[in-house]
C-alpha cells in the first residue's frame, strides 16, 4: 500500500514480523525475504494503515508476504498481556525503532517488530505482488551476509532473535 504521509520528514508507522523456525530438530533459521523496492533482504511487514491496529497489520502483512495466518504461529520475545478490560491490548514488540528511509520523498519509520516461531511450512499463497524470493538463513549465514544484502539494523534484530529462540525451553 502506498505510504499515509507524502511529504520529506514525515512519520509512517509500520510493523516488522521476524519468523524463525527450527529445522532437523537443531537448527534454527530466520525468514527473510528480498524487498522488491530495496533489493534487500529484510523481514516481513509494512505499513499501519489508518484504519488498523498495529495487531492487525501484523497478521495482514504476514498473510500476504509470507503466506502464514496468525494462528499457525506464536510469538515470542514479548511480554504477556495484561488482561485489560475495555481495550484492544496487543502484544509488546520486542524491539521499536525510528529510521531514516531515503528516496524521492525522504521520510521515517517508525517501527514495532515482532518475532514468531513457525512449526510448519505456512499454507496460503504469497501475494501476487509481493516477493516470492524467501530465505531461511541459519545464524552464521545472516552474520555472512554483506551489507549489500542485507540493512544493518535488519541483521542485528535477525542476530537477536536466533540467538534468543535458541537459549529458549524447547516448549516453543
Amino acid at each position: 500500500m502506498a505510504h499515509i504521509h507524502t511529504l520529506s520528514g514525515q512519520h509512517d508507522f509500520t510493523v516488522s514480523v521476524y519468523i524463525v523456525r527450527q529445522f532437523d530438530d537443531i537448527d534454527w533459521r530466520i525468514a527473510l525475504h528480498v524487498h522488491k523496492k530495496h533489493n534487500s533482504l529484510l523481514p516481513f511487514g509494512g505499513h499501519i494503515e489508518l484504519d488498523e491496529t498495529p495487531w492487525q497489520a501484523v497478521a495482514r502483512e504476514l498473510k500476504e508476504e509470507s503466506g502464514y495466518d496468525m494462528s499457525s504461529l506464536s510469538i515470542v520475545l514479548s511480554k504477556p498481556k495484561l488482561g485489560l478490560v475495555g481495550c484492544d491490548e496487543h502484544f509488546v514488540p520486542f524491539s521499536v525503532n525510528t529510521h531514516a528511509v531515503p528516496g524521492d520523498v525522504p521520510h521515517y519509520h517508525t517501527d514495532l517488530t515482532y518475532a514468531f516461531v513457525a512449526k510448519e511450512e505456512p499454507t496460503n499463497a504469497i501475494a501476487d505482488d509481493e516477493s516470492s524470493d524467501i530465505r531461511w538463513l541459519s545464524l552464521q549465514e545472516v552474520e555472512e551476509l554483506s551489507e549489500k544484502e542485507i540493512y544493518q539494523d535488519a541483521r542485528q534484530l535477525s542476530v537477536y532473535v536466533l540467538q534468543s529462540v535458541q537459549n529458549m525451553p524447547a516448549q516453543i
